[in-house]
């Protein structure tokens, strides 16, 4: 590989000018994890790679298997006399892609690639951990949470069924991620939504085949699958309000044999993605879905059924949390580079599940520049994550627990 290039972006503080010194091995283990890209609950390269970083870094505790592929380690702070607990979270992951990049470091494996930075993101957390526990600047204990399956897999779900907050009873949890769109040195975070609830809709069409020539004697559900795309769009324009934001995208459909073209196919299948802020307006559209796919499927003498499946709530940050979360990105960067009412993405995240069961934020680090490292954006087979902002969001992590849980005036 690449020797790791001198970091560029400088931020205020001890805890960033410490964490600094170590950049170029953080570099350099982002970019091993980067090479070596798992998918959801297969993460057993990164997760040894990971515990043996942290394990050096001497933290207190290292538990694996939550979670089946997620680990957690314990820093405890040089006081607790308050007992408190604060969670950091990253995400594991990468995604199945094939990647395009050509640098010494591109991954290693076909097909599949980080895509999305999650390999930068559990960096950045040994980095903070690195840090926590050589300085253990805290009153209580730090918790970080390195968590499988977020692409798809709902890894946090996982973990949280597998006792993650019954095991480690934090009082709040944080977790952050890089946004190409938005320069190094540069924070968002919103008190309130984030990122959207993901759902998959699949719509099931049922006529009558027959021959395209005889088209009169079929019930056509190619006819029918149209007439739905079509209608599906009016649920946000004539059923969502102005005000909330709404998002129905059919992406996908199957009819019949591309091969026979004179044959009227028997059944048709659609299939697409709902996303929503609030759970009233996800209510509503699961409805309307249902009754107007069956309205239109009788009007021509076929059948349509919905099956609706939620699959991540929407990412909501709580208010406290997420002012907290901003003064401690503002005492780094300064006034001007923190936004704090950050646009929410339709996308999702399943750091969603924690925030239903614990207060938190949801941070986006900046990490596209000028010069066009880190600009391509998610999920692009050409994205690469800017390794410039690791010891920025190691600070930010290991800033949440030291300003969460101040030492006492007497240490």
């Amino acid at each position: 590989m690449l020797a790791p290039r001198s970091p560029t972006l400088k931020a205020r503080g001890r805890v960033f000018a410490q964490i600094a010194e170590f950049h170029p091995e953080l570099t350099a283990f982002r970019r091993d994890l980067h090479a070596h890209p798992e998918l959801g609950f297969e993460e057993v390269y990164t997760g040894a790679r990971v515990r043996e970083a942290l394990e050096r870094c001497g933290v207190d505790e290292v538990h694996t298997g939550i979670g089946k592929t997620g680990l957690v380690a314990v820093i405890k702070g040089r006081q607790h006399t308050g007992g408190k607990m604060i969670g950091l979270r990253a995400d594991m992951d990468a995604l199945l892609m094939t990647e395009h990049n050509e640098f010494a470091w591109k991954s290693s494996r076909t097909g599949l690639m980080h895509g999305c930075g999650h390999d930068g993101h559990t960096a950045m957390l040994v980095g903070a951990a690195r840090y926590l526990a050589a300085t253990r600047n805290f009153d209580g204990t730090a918790v970080l949470i390195f968590q499988p399956g977020e692409e798809g897999f709902a890894g946090a779900r996982v973990m949280i069924e597998d006792g993650l907050f019954d095991r480690f009873p934090v009082e709040a949890v944080y977790g952050m991620h890089n946004w190409p769109s938005m320069k190094p040195g540069t924070v968002g975070i919103n008190p309130g939504p984030m990122m959207a609830a993901a759902d998959r809709i699949t719509i099931d069409i049922t006529g009558r085949g027959g021959h395209g020539a005889h088209a009169y004697m079929t019930v056509d559900p190619v006819l029918v699958a149209g007439h739905i795309i079509t209608a599906v769009q009016s649920i946000v324009s004539r059923n969502v309000k102005p005000i909330d934001s709404a998002v129905i995208s059919l992406c996908a459909m199957h009819a019949g044999d591309l091969g026979a073209m004179s044959v009227v196919p028997g059944k048709a299948t659609l299939v697409g993605t709902v996303r929503t802020f609030s759970p009233e307006v996800q209510d509503m559209i699961e409805r309307r879905l249902n009754e107007l796919c069956s309205a239109i499927a009788l009007g021509f003498g076929a059948t349509a059924s919905v099956n609706y499946e939620r699959i991540y709530p929407a990412t909501i940050n709580s208010e406290n949390e997420a002012m907290f979360a901003a003064d401690v990105a503002e005492a780094m960067l300064g006034v001007d580079h923190v936004v704090r009412d950050m646009e929410p993405s339709m996308g999702a995240e399943d750091f969603s599940f924690m925030l239903q069961v614990k207060p938190g934020a949801y941070m986006r680090i900046g990490q596209g520049a000028e010069n066009g490292v880190g600009s391509c954006f998610l999920h692009n087979s050409r994205y690469d994550f800017n390794d410039d902002i690791l010891p920025l969001g190691a600070a930010l992590h290991a800033g949440l627990v030291e300003q969460s849980m101040p030492l006492s005036i007497s240490v």
